[in-house]
């Protein structure tokens, strides 16, 4: 059974940093692309960034590209979103998601997946 457990969140100054982690199981996590996604208040789920199966590739949703990293541990089933430079805009919930497709074109499977875990609230004030 999947699940995905996201943290980290909080609130946070504008300029301000955060480092959300994400744990995995149920599933091989070795071998999935990880992404990271986000949902503000009233708009649709986007994509945010992305991460290949052994982390040496990373893509970016240009709203964040420059100011977010996304890295991963595969010994800790984990995947992580360092985001610095906060802004407004980035106020959301954020989520993790895994598949087996490219990492460049996870954007694009925003809507397809089944399974969400609860998310963590980011809330970056001005």
């Amino acid at each position: 059974q999947v699940q995905l457990v996201e943290s980290g969140g909080g609130l946070v100054q504008a300029g301000g940093s955060l480092r959300l982690s994400c744990v995995a199981s149920g599933f091989i996590f070795s071998d999935y692309t990880m992404g990271w996604f986000r949902q503000a208040p009233g708009k649709e789920r986007e994509f945010v960034a992305s991460i290949s199966f052994s982390g040496g590739s990373t893509y970016y949703w240009l709203s964040v590209k420059g100011r977010f990293t996304i890295s991963r541990d595969n010994a800790k089933n984990t995947v992580y979103l360092q985001m610095n430079s906060l802004k407004p805009e980035d106020t959301a919930v954020y989520y993790c998601n895994a598949d087996q497709g490219p990492l460049a074109t996870m954007y694009r499977r925003t809507t397809t997946y089944q399974y969400w875990g609860q998310g963590t609230q980011v809330t970056v004030s001005s």
